[in-house]
């Protein structure tokens, strides 16, 4: 077996489209089995649209296709039990772990001080404590394995810098750059890596979708596809207006595999140059 990932298992969050699909068919590709969960329903105060059952089907089906072994669970990262009991289930059937991928997510906007309190909550709940779920489902598997291990956490380019209308999630992605900060420090002496990548705007369906695009856009009440992207690029260094999800997914790779062997406690933008900007 060849790959930068051969032999090994990766367990993705939000895996059933956009960055988590990305991640689990690019790590694939390289060799990796794969534990892929997503909750496939609605979660209140989300503009995101959700995913259904049929999009985490197909994310088996591509990583199938590619010869490698996927197990494929529905669970909500806010509910501790289903989490760990999907995550347990893949590894019992895969027989290891050895990268955790924390991507799943919601979007949702408004301005800090008039939203509701269970927006902002909801947004918390998904976007930070669910990351902190999905370490606490899959670490302790990683470093039974004795092996060591890299745990990927995606953050944003709003975990770097503040941003206009969407503070609940500019405070959350903030806070998983100090979760991944302290687990580095934690899980060092077990050789398993720690780090965030912080992705600019993705064409992913966070990303494209009116509430979102909206909020890219206040100047129009329903900005165009094109609109939206003369809006976006206008926010990176680069002249690009949209990354693509296995943009993510490679970086996301690169900090999973042996290359980035000694590389711990890094915040990694994939933004175009957004945050110096």
């Amino acid at each position: 077996m060849s790959g930068r990932l051969a032999g090994k298992v990766a367990l993705v969050t939000g895996a059933a489209r956009g960055i988590g699909r990305a991640q689990a068919v690019r790590f694939a590709e390289e060799g990796a089995d794969v534990i892929a969960v997503d909750v496939c329903a609605p979660v209140e105060h989300a503009t995101t649209p959700p995913a259904t059952p049929a999009d985490l089907a197909e994310t088996v089906r591509l990583v199938e296709s590619l010869g490698r072994t996927i197990c494929a669970g529905q669970a909500d990262v806010r509910d501790q039990q289903a989490l760990s009991a999907a995550v347990d289930d893949g590894v019992a059937r895969l027989g290891r772990l050895d990268v955790i991928c924390a991507t799943a997510g919601i979007s949702s906007s408004g301005p800090a001080v008039e939203m509701g309190a269970e927006q902002w909550q909801t947004m918390l709940d998904v976007n930070l404590t669910g990351v902190w779920r999905t370490c606490k489902a899959g670490i302790p598997h990683v470093i039974d394995g004795g092996r060591g291990g890299s745990i990927v956490l995606v953050s944003s380019i709003a975990g770097l810098r503040g941003l206009v209308s969407v503070g609940h999630y500019t405070a959350a992605k903030h806070g998983v750059v100090g979760l991944m900060r302290s687990l580095a420090q934690e899980l060092a002496p077990h050789q398993v890596r720690v780090n965030t990548v912080h992705p600019a705007n993705t064409r992913t369906p966070m990303i494209q979708n009116p509430g979102t695009m909206r909020t890219f856009r206040p100047d129009l009440a329903s900005p165009t596809q094109e609109e939206f992207e003369v809006g976006v690029q206008s926010m990176h260094l680069l002249p690009v207006a949209m990354l693509e999800p296995v943009d993510i997914a490679n970086a996301s790779l690169f900090l999973a595999s042996d290359e980035a062997r000694y590389i711990t406690g890094v915040t990694l933008p994939v933004d175009a140059g957004h945050c110096i900007k």
